[in-house]
């Protein structure tokens, strides 16, 4: 799997396909593999012409480990994402991050409107602006010594995902403690590419997908299915939209 340095930092990547570049930005405790290629995204995207490319967020699957909460500031991460478009000298793409991913992409948004030609945030929605979707007790549950003796039930819920990941406990422990920035309400109304909001019916961390793209200029929002927080990602309902969002949004 190929990967590059950003600073002291190894970014791991795949990059498949021809046509538009396509850069997806996986969510806590996952991976590209997980988020993107056992969900059939990558299939989807380059069977519909694209060129897809997934990196490992630091702290995930093959990228670098850090131990340090100050390392995984959202800015950070969203930074490693331009330095992953220098790297393969791509001026512009559009970019689909998904939770943690869909809050790293629209910091890149904000930050480096001229290098995106659009956003699509999936599993994230008005909780972008009104506190963090995570709570930080999963920190707590990822570092508990006996699972067993883990209480809480998101806490458990990640614990488990991360350990089916086989994730780095310590390094998402400090991912999680350092990523809980938000965007106030003026910060995502600046926002200048065309956005999707895309969140499960049934998704209880995200918050609000029309709430959120009611900030956005021009945004528009997908409630897909009946789909929770988990399952979402790879319902057929949010690839139908965002195959649409990327055929009707500018060149």
């Amino acid at each position: 799997m190929p990967s590059f340095q950003h600073g002291a930092v190894e970014i791991a990547y795949l990059d498949e396909g021809t046509g538009d570049p396509v850069i997806l930005v996986h969510g806590f405790a996952s991976n590209k593999q997980v988020n993107w290629v056992n969900t059939n995204w990558v299939t989807t995207l380059t069977a519909a012409g694209y060129r897809v490319i997934a990196l490992d967020n630091r702290g995930h699957g093959e990228s670098s480990k850090l131990y340090d909460p100050a390392e995984y500031h959202t800015a950070k991460l969203a930074e490693d994402v331009v330095a992953l478009m220098d790297h393969l000298s791509l001026p512009k793409a559009d970019v689909m991050g998904y939770s943690m991913g869909a809050r790293i992409t629209a910091f890149l948004a904000l930050a480096h409107p001229d290098r995106l030609r659009s956003a699509t945030l999936g599993g994230l929605g008005i909780k972008l602006v009104e506190g963090v979707g995570l709570p930080e007790t999963i920190a707590v549950a990822l570092e508990a010594a006996d699972p067993a003796t883990i209480t809480d039930p998101t806490g458990k819920l990640f614990r488990s995902f991360a350990m089916q990941t086989k994730s780095d406990l310590k390094a998402l422990a400090a991912c999680i403690r350092g990523t809980r920035q938000t965007l106030s309400r003026e910060q995502v109304a600046g926002i200048r590419v065309p956005v999707l909001v895309a969140v499960g019916g049934k998704d209880d961390i995200a918050g609000s997908p029309e709430a959120l793209a009611a900030l956005i200029p021009g945004a528009k929002a997908l409630k897909i299915g009946e789909r929770d927080h988990m399952l979402a990602v790879g319902d057929k309902q949010y690839k139908q939209g965002v195959l649409q969002f990327l055929q009707e949004r500018p060149a």
